[in-house]
Parts: C-alpha cells; sequence; structure tokens
C-alpha cells in the first residue's frame, strides 16, 4: 500500500484534516467534558498561537511531565502546531531522571503536575538541587489548566514540514541511560496510517486508551490513531481493571490495545461477568513477546471480534510487523505479522555481544529468500519508520543503526516460510544453561499450558555448575481452574492448589531438562514499568538475592 500525497504528511495536518472530515464527531471523553474534532482542532490551534506569542520557535524542544489526560493531548498537539518537539517525560521517574532529561533535551518550558503516584513533580526537581540551565517556564497543569492558555489568541503558525522532528522520545534505560530517539512527522503519520487500516479502525470506534501517554503506544497508536481514523479517544491516567471495566459498559468501547499484562488483569477480574463488554470488538496487543496462550483465552473468554498483534520499538516509530484482521487465528496466536509497506525485516547471524563502533549488514543478514527461513537470530529492521537517530549521541546511533540502515533490534526471532515475524526473545534475556540457548519466553509458553497459570515470567540467575539456570515467577489463576494433572481442581476459595515444587516437577516432565525452571516462586502478581510490561530488572534482582519458594507478594 502506498500513501498518497496528498494525504497529511504532519500531525498538526492530521488534526486539521480530521476537523474537516469529522467536524461533529466525538474526538475525546474525559468524565463528563467531550469534544468534538472541531473542537479540539480549534483549542490546539489555540494553544499553538500562544507558544508561538511567547517565543517558542520551530525545533525548540518542549518537555511534558504529567499523567495522561485532556491536557496532555491539547498540550502536545498544540506544541507541534507551533513547530517544536514533544519531549515526553515517564511519570515513574524520579527527580534526577527527569533533569536529566530536561537538561540533555534543553528543554525551554516544561508542561507538569503537581504530582502522580504520590510524586510531587516540581518539588521533585527542586530537591535536587539540580540546575535546568535552559527551562524558562514551567507550566502546571491540573483540573481547569486550560485556563494557563489565553484562549482568545490567534494568528498564523510556522509551516512543519514532513521531515521535522515531532518527537524526541526517550527509551526505558534498561540497560544504560535512556537515549532520545528523534522522531519524524512523516514517520509518525505514514506508519499510524498504516496501523489504523490494518487493524480496521475507524469513525465509530470507541477506544479506551490504556498506554501511558509518554510511551510511544500512548501517543501514537493512542492519540494519533484515534485522530487518523475518526474514532473516540477515552484516555484513563492508569491502568486499572475495575475502572476499565466500567468505562467500557459506560462508553460502549470497543477498542483496547497495550500490553499484555492489561489482558491479564481482565481475564483475571472476580467480577467481570457483572459488566455488559459486548461492544467489545477489536484487541490489539504486542510485546518483545505475546504468550500464545493469553490470546487463546482472550479469544475464548473476552467478546473481541478480532486480536491482533504487532510488533515494533521507539527506535521503528512503533509498528514494523503486524497481523491483518483476517489473518487465520494460529498466525495471529504465533506471529508478530508480516512487515508493513515500506518496512524489511531481516534475520542476523546471533552475536549476544555488542562491539562498539559502526555496525555493517554485510554477511550478517539472512531473511525468507536465503532458503533458511527459520533461522533464529537477532531482528533488524529497515525503513520508512527508521528514526533520525539518538539526540546528540552518534555513537549510540552507529551502535543501533548499522552502515546500511538497518536497525539492531536487540530482540530475537525468526520468519517462517510465508514472511511472518516469530518473536523469540529479547538478545539481553537470553539464558545460557550449560551451554545451550535458553529463550526465557518459550519457557513462559510452555508453562502457560498449565491450567493453573495465569501468568509466568523467567529470568535467569549465576549457577556455580552450569553458568546460569532459569527461575520462573509464576501466578496462580483466580478461577479456580486447574491442578498439576490438568484436571479440574477447585482448590477451594484460594483457587487452584498447585505447589511451586509440583509445578517444577510438572517442567521437567513437558520440557527439555535445560529449559525447565530449576525453582517456581508463586506470587500474587508480577512487578510492571509504567508501560505495563513486565519488569524483568526486579524479578532478576530478587532472584540474584536468592528469594526462597513460596508464596508472597509481588
Amino acid at each position: 500500500m502506498s500513501v498518497s500525497r496528498h494525504q497529511p504528511v504532519t500531525i498538526p495536518d492530521v488534526v486539521r484534516d480530521a476537523a474537516r472530515r469529522w467536524p461533529d464527531g466525538e474526538a475525546l471523553v474525559v468524565g463528563e467534558r467531550r469534544w468534538t474534532f472541531t473542537e479540539l482542532a480549534g483549542e490546539v490551534d489555540r494553544h499553538a498561537a500562544t507558544l508561538v506569542r511567547d517565543g517558542i520557535s520551530t525545533g525548540d524542544r518542549v518537555a511534558l511531565w504529567a499523567p495522561s489526560s485532556a491536557e496532555w493531548i491539547i498540550t502536545a498537539l498544540g506544541v507541534l502546531a507551533a513547530g517544536a518537539t514533544v519531549v515526553p517525560l515517564n511519570t515513574r521517574y524520579k527527580g534526577v531522571e527527569a533533569t536529566d532529561i530536561l537538561n540533555r533535551s534543553r528543554a525551554r518550558i516544561l508542561f507538569t503536575s503537581m504530582g502522580f503516584l504520590g510524586l510531587d513533580f516540581p518539588q521533585a526537581l527542586a530537591d535536587t538541587g539540580i540546575a535546568l540551565p535552559t527551562l524558562e517556564r514551567m507550566v502546571l497543569l491540573g483540573v481547569d489548566a486550560m485556563a494557563v492558555f489565553d484562549t482568545t489568541v490567534s494568528g498564523a503558525l510556522p509551516n512543519v514540514g514532513p521531515d521535522d522532528i515531532s518527537h524526541v522520545q526517550y527509551t526505558s534505560g534498561t540497560t544504560g541511560a535512556p537515549k532520545g530517539a528523534m522522531l519524524r512527522h512523516r514517520a509518525m503519520v505514514d506508519t499510524t496510517r498504516i496501523w489504523t487500516d490494518a487493524v480496521g479502525l475507524g469513525p465509530g470506534d470507541r477506544y479506551l486508551i490504556s498506554s501511558p501517554f509518554f510511551h510511544i503506544a500512548g501517543h501514537k497508536t493512542g492519540i494519533l490513531a484515534c485522530i487518523t481514523a475518526g474514532a473516540t479517544m477515552v484516555p484513563v491516567p492508569l491502568f486499572d481493571a475495575d475502572t476499565a471495566l466500567e468505562l467500557i459498559e459506560r462508553e460502549r468501547i470497543t477498542v483496547m490495545q497495550g500490553p499484555p499484562t492489561i489482558f491479564h488483569s481482565l481475564l483475571a477480574h472476580p467480577d467481570r461477568g457483572r459488566f455488559d463488554l459486548k461492544s467489545l470488538r477489536l484487541c490489539v496487543t504486542g510485546a518483545a513477546t505475546v504468550p500464545v496462550e493469553l490470546i487463546r483465552r482472550i479469544r475464548a473468554e473476552l467478546p473481541f471480534e478480532s486480536v491482533i498483534t504487532s510488533y515494533g520499538l521507539t527506535e521503528t516509530t512503533g509498528v514494523a510487523t503486524i497481523c491483518s484482521a483476517d489473518d487465520p487465528p494460529e498466525v495471529i496466536a504465533h506471529t508478530s505479522g508480516r512487515p508493513i509497506p515500506g518496512v524489511e525485516v531481516r534475520i542476523a547471524a546471533m552475536d549476544p555481544t555488542r562491539v562498539d563502533g559502526p555496525r555493517t549488514g554485510t554477511g550478517r543478514v539472512d531473511g525468507p529468500s536465503s532458503g533458511d527461513a527459520e533461522r533464529t537470530g537477532e531482528i533488524l529492521v529497515r525503513g520508512i519508520g527508521t528514526m533520525a537517530g539518538y539526540l546528540d549521541d552518534p555513537a549510540g546511533t552507529a551502535e543501533t543503526i548499522d552502515t546500511e540502515g538497518w536497525v539492531h533490534t536487540g530482540d530475537v526471532g525468526r520468519l517462517d516460510q510465508q514472511g511472518n515475524l516469530v518473536i523469540t526473545d529479547r538478545l539481553k534475556d537470553m539464558v545460557i544453561v550449560g551451554g545451550f540457548n535458553v529463550y526465557p519466553a518459550e519457557v513462559e509458553n510452555l508453562m502457560l499450558a498449565h491450567p493453573a497459570l495465569a501468568q509466568v515470567a523467567v529470568v535467569g540467575v549465576a549457577d556455580e555448575r552450569l553458568g546460569e539456570v532459569t527461575v520462573a515467577y509464576a501466578v496462580l489463576r483466580s478461577d479456580g481452574v486447574g491442578g498439576v494433572d490438568g484436571a479440574d481442581d477447585p482448590g477451594g476459595p484460594e483457587g487452584p492448589s498447585s505447589t511451586a515444587e509440583e509445578l517444577v516437577a510438572w517442567c521437567r516432565a513437558h520440557m527439555a531438562n535445560f529449559k525447565a525452571p530449576r525453582q517456581v516462586v508463586l506470587v500474587e502478581g508480577l512487578p510492571t514499568n509504567a508501560a505495563g510490561k513486565v519488569d524483568k530488572l526486579v524479578l532478576r534482582e530478587r532472584a540474584r538475592r536468592g528469594t526462597a519458594p513460596g508464596r508472597m507478594p509481588s
């Protein structure tokens, strides 16, 4: 599918185009407040005019450190319409982390709030004692935060080019200091349009946006996707299954997108049956790996008509591969689909060590045409979504993007004979047990075949004899399903009766010995990061400390 040159190629154009196409369509719902696409576009342009009047110009960077809200949406879109670049800050950052990003991005303005999840953002900055030499102004967002803008301002706005930088999106920083990926307007717009076409998002859809806006999934395949397709945004600042179920019923939500953890939460909710969920029609999920058993349960236990998986990362402006709504269930359950138009995906020879300096793709790349379609290796991506590079970090850019333009993702997978991408794991998550490569995601999928288990996360821990072994953290299902022998075992009001020792024995009986976890730790829940993904750094630290088996809080 080619992108028409007559279609919008910048984010401000997408906002204005939506107002022309669906002037009275409901664009945004937050509590009792509702905006049409015309009203949304008008507020965005007025906010942009205010910023321009106050001296913001093309290429300036404006940071947002606040929870998801209507104010976040209108502020970010206004910054982009003013020709500036949005720098989203993770709401889980502490003061020192936030000051680091503000200084490295040289942000001129910070839009923030009085706090979230117990952290007062302005006070956290002040407590660091670290100077912010480029920050000229801090604007507090709140319940009536629109009042900080002069809604009477109007005037000409700058021309925004398709290759201008729309976002400096900082990576999670799990392997070092976060890097600022520079994303272009055209890449954001084109890949979002392809995503909405692939999943079938359109006018009349009502989208519960649970991914935080600071994450690319929140502001791209959430905010921008809805505006592109004419769908209604219903954002929540923090995913909570109780709130989600209430909103699905009250707002007749049709679409949910997010990491596997949010769908686990819905499936595990004890009162799910009390809510009318019949409006749900489209589920889109994705992560480095998506458990096959989760896809099966979503299809069997929730009313979604379509369940679609996709794959991408910040450095590829989000989506790189995606399934189609009409793909067979086994393709959706077992793969992340095919590359989107304008994107190539290849599999490189395994290289667990990361060398310094520029990479070259020569001699490293294999794909279906090589005759070895099922080879497992590092996933490489090249195409329309490739970032412009990391801000002020040419060495980091060269380490990620090789001399032929391939983004080295750090994810492990393979391409099947039909060209579908099968994600195996993260390269850094691979565990070598007695010389054998073990992919935690594979072990997790095997364990989820056990009827008593709701969630599993597997990590590696050092072992004197084997080098490394695996430890599994497991959450039992709360619906009274499953004993170790596979027979129904209500297990009383506490749920299934499986023990850690029984689960270890089950694993040894159902998978190769080197793959079977040496220890299973039963927990009430798995720790997650701000994007809702399982935080394996926390689990690795627990495993390193030698957490004893037994039921324990997360």
